[in-house]
Parts: C-alpha cells; structure tokens; sequence
C-alpha cells in the first residue's frame, strides 16, 4: 500500500445539491425554495424584522454604562504570586515588576498595566513594582516584610502634560 493509493470508501463524501438545473434533476423550477415570497428571493434579510413591528431587541430596556475614562488593569492577587514563588517561578529576591509576572504567565491583558489585589496571603519578603494597588494587599505584603511601590499610569502622565 502507498499513500497515492489510498482513497475514500465509495460513498463516504456526498456531493452538494446543485439546485435550479432542470425539471428532470428534481430540484428544478423554483429550486426548492417554495413559491414567491421575499424568502424565494435573493438578497433577504428579515433576522430581527417583525413586520413593521418594533423588534424585540429594540423594546427591551439598555442597562449599564461604559466609562470612557475607566482604566483597564491586569489583576493578580497575591495569593497566586505566593504560589509562583514556591514553585520557583518568580524569584522574590529581585523586584517582581509588570515585566516578570506577564513573562511567568501570571498576567495577561491589561492596557493600563498591572494592578495587586489582596486575595490570598504572601510569605515572601519581596518588592513589587505595580501601577496600582489596593489597601489589603499592600498591608499583607508590608506585613511580610516586603514592600509595594505604586508607579503612575504612563498613559495618565502623558495626558496631563498636555
């Protein structure tokens, strides 16, 4: 046996339809569209229409709101961090910065950088270097004996220099 010589089963592949070609193909005529209407046509586009009718999706209230000046933040919680440390993944003894936590997978995402969240508790003495913080996780890792230090936005500074 070679490869050029290995095919399909006879009738493992179907061939498609080929509709409209003739009376005698059985699917001649109107091709198995029915008769009239604006589906028997091409071009149609009634998904959302309900006759005239206000669509459903345009009745049923909006809700919510984006802030156009909202930050968006890469979120780790020190639990997880502590974690990376003991499977020596980050090493605590060098300053733990945006760099290294999206090199070691711990963060993705983020256009506004990298913001430490409390969940969780840290063991290791390190110095974090974030864009923001929150209360408990500074406490927590100030705690340990460590330290966090809270860089600017580097798009917020640019802003306001203007």
């Amino acid at each position: 046996m070679k490869l050029n010589d290995i095919k399909d089963n006879v009738g493992a592949r179907k061939g498609r339809m080929r509709v409209g070609r003739g009376i005698g193909s059985g699917k001649g005529k109107t091709a198995a569209r029915g008769q009239k209407g604006q589906k028997s046509r091409s071009g149609v586009a009634i998904k959302g229409f309900e006759g005239g009718q206000m669509p459903l999706h345009m009745r049923i209230p909006k809700r919510g709101f984006n802030n156009p000046f909202g930050k968006d933040f890469a979120e780790v919680n020190i639990g997880m961090v502590q974690k990376f440390i003991d499977a020596k993944r980050v090493d605590a003894k060098k300053d733990i910065t945006e760099e290294v936590l999206r090199e070691t997978g711990l963060v993705r995402g983020g256009k506004d950088g990298v913001r430490l969240l409390g969940k969780g508790e840290i063991k290791a003495k390190a110095k974090f270097v974030v864009t923001g913080a929150t209360k408990g996780a500074i406490a927590a890792v100030e705690a340990a004996g460590g330290s966090v230090e809270v860089a600017a936005v580097a798009k917020a500074d640019a802003a306001e220099s203007e």
